[in-house]
């Protein structure tokens, strides 16, 4: 009764449950990397930085220096985020294969051990 009752959680609700935890791991990936975030701050200062803004009585060599801070800033922060992005969505399309292949050797877990016997029988060894 109970393998009976194993097997049945295995290929029901536990199916799903299953499902469920391999999305919550991909969403905290995401959530680990900031997506959303990274994308709406891609052009901001990189760390917040910003040089402030000269006022009209600036001499012109003062404005041109606070620009090419501020430029430099956003350059870097856009890199970097940027760089993020790539990996974060590296490592998701990874996490999602590898999830896929989990979700479709699922039903095959409970009979490794016959398959482990089987073989052992047979003589192939690792």
């Amino acid at each position: 009764m109970a393998i009976t009752e194993m097997f049945f959680w295995w290929y029901a609700s536990g199916w799903n449950v299953f499902i469920k935890k391999l999305h919550s791991w991909l969403a905290n990936i995401a959530d680990f990397f900031s997506m959303d975030s990274l994308v709406r701050t891609l052009f901001k200062p990189f760390r917040q930085i910003s040089a402030s803004t000269a006022d009209s009585s600036a001499s012109l060599d003062l404005k041109f220096h606070m620009f090419i801070d501020r430029f430099i800033s956003r350059l870097v922060g856009f890199i970097s985020r940027l760089i993020l992005l790539f990996i974060g969505t590296i490592i998701i399309i990874f996490g999602g294969i590898f999830s896929f292949v989990l979700i479709i050797l699922w039903p095959f877990i409970p009979f490794t051990p016959i398959i482990g016997i089987i073989l052992t029988i047979i003589g192939i060894t690792l």
